[in-house]
């Protein structure tokens, strides 16, 4: 079987970083471990070895073993390259649907599945805008100000994670979205200029849409129980709830109606003390003004 001899550089372990598998990923890795599994029978039923293939598809051997052997997550890239090199027909460009699942980290893909089913979201955030509002560049800028810094590809995996979550908004019924957000974050420029304007234009088109509140807590205020660090709350169609707060319970998920309560207690005193929707709209418009 006649191959092409890739003209660029081979693709390493240095340039594909940022593609591992996380071990705390049982359903990720059992995706991984069967998609390099399908790809080494494929390289192995056409009787291509592992040098002539990586050559031909322009990777280094050692990326191609640890891909086939599970260890590595393929760029969408690679499998579209293996598929054209080693002649599948579109069976190994097809796995890419899984694989870009698998990209996002496990308790990304777990929370987007509870706000995907949720009726009701309740969030305050207090250091930051809240991941389900931000626009690209601001979660870029956020995500890259990182110390150590991630690198090039786990900034890139963060941001589309942020953004697939962000689907719940367009979610058929749509559920009731209630945020909080401390005006001290609203006012840092992240980003610059151009990037803060989108962000503060982004939270204006949110907060006008017909299931979603939005609020803002002034920071000339009195002393409210989100000091402690950000809250949510979602609710279910079946009457089950999960809730977390960074200052109770050792910041972990609590789904007991006893703990339930007391996150219920603290997010509505929140929201009663922070400004109501009409204002805290039009102080966002305020600070679009003031660029």
């Amino acid at each position: 079987m006649a191959v092409d001899v890739a003209a660029e550089p081979l693709k390493d372990e240095v340039s594909e970083r940022g593609w591992e598998v996380d071990p705390d990923d049982e359903w990720g890795i059992a995706v991984i471990t069967t998609v390099g599994r399908q790809l080494k029978l494929r390289r192995e039923a056409v009787g291509m070895k592992v040098g002539d293939f990586a050559k031909a598809a322009g990777y280094g051997e050692d990326l191609v073993y640890k891909i086939e052997s599970g260890k590595r997550i393929p760029r969408p890239e690679y499998l579209d390259r293996a598929d054209e090199v080693l002649g599948a027909g579109g069976l190994l460009s097809a796995m890419k649907e899984d694989v870009q699942k698998v990209r996002y980290p496990k308790k990304v893909r777990q929370l987007k599945e509870l706000e995907g089913k949720a009726v009701e979201i309740g969030v305050y955030e207090c250091n930051s805008v809240h991941g389900l509002l931000q626009t690209p560049e601001h979660a870029r800028t956020l995500i890259g100000a990182a110390q150590p810094p991630y690198s090039a590809d786990d900034v890139d995996r963060m941001v589309a994670a942020r953004l697939d979550r962000q689907s719940v908004f367009e979610r058929t019924p749509a559920p009731s979205i209630h945020f909080v957000l401390e005006e001290a974050p609203l006012r840092r420029r992240v980003g610059g200029t151009m990037v803060w304007r989108q962000q503060l234009e982004r939270l204006l088109e949110v907060g006008r849409l017909g299931n979603v509140t939005l609020q803002v807590m002034p920071t000339n205020t009195d002393v409210h129980p989100g000091l402690d660090g950000s809250i949510e709350l979602l609710k279910f169609s079946d009457g089950k709830a999960v809730g977390r707060s960074d200052g109770l319970f050792s910041g972990r998920p609590v789904s007991e109606p006893k703990q339930l309560r007391v996150l219920e207690l603290q997010y509505g005193t929140i929201r009663a003390q922070a400004l109501p929707p009409r204002e805290s709209l039009a102080f966002i418009e305020k600070l679009l003004g003031e660029t």
